[in-house]
C-alpha cells in the first residue's frame, strides 16, 4: 500500500478512502472542496473537516485490490 500526496491536479472523489496524517486514521472522503483547499470526511462516525495538506490518497496494487474485493457465496446463483 503507497500513500500519494494530493496536489491541485489530484482527482478526489467522493467515496475514497484516503489517510488522515495527523490522526494515522483512515478516512472517507464526502467532498472535496477545491476552492477552500478542504476536504471533508467521515472518521469513526464524526465528520472531519481539514486542510487537504494533511490527507494523503490510497494507492493499491492489483494484487492488494484482489485480495480486498469481496467475494459473494454464489448460492443464489443456481436458482
Amino acid at each position: 500500500m503507497k500513500f500519494e500526496e494530493i496536489t491541485i491536479d489530484s482527482k478526489v472523489y467522493p467515496g475514497e478512502y484516503l489517510l488522515h496524517d495527523p490522526s494515522q486514521e483512515i478516512v472517507l472522503c464526502g467532498a472535496y472542496i477545491k476552492v477552500e483547499g478542504k476536504i471533508r470526511a467521515l472518521r469513526r462516525g464524526e465528520l472531519l473537516e481539514d486542510k487537504v495538506e494533511n490527507f494523503r490518497k490510497i494507492q493499491l496494487n492489483k494484487r492488494e485490490r484482489k485480495e480486498k474485493a469481496v467475494k459473494r457465496c454464489g448460492g443464489c446463483k443456481s436458482r
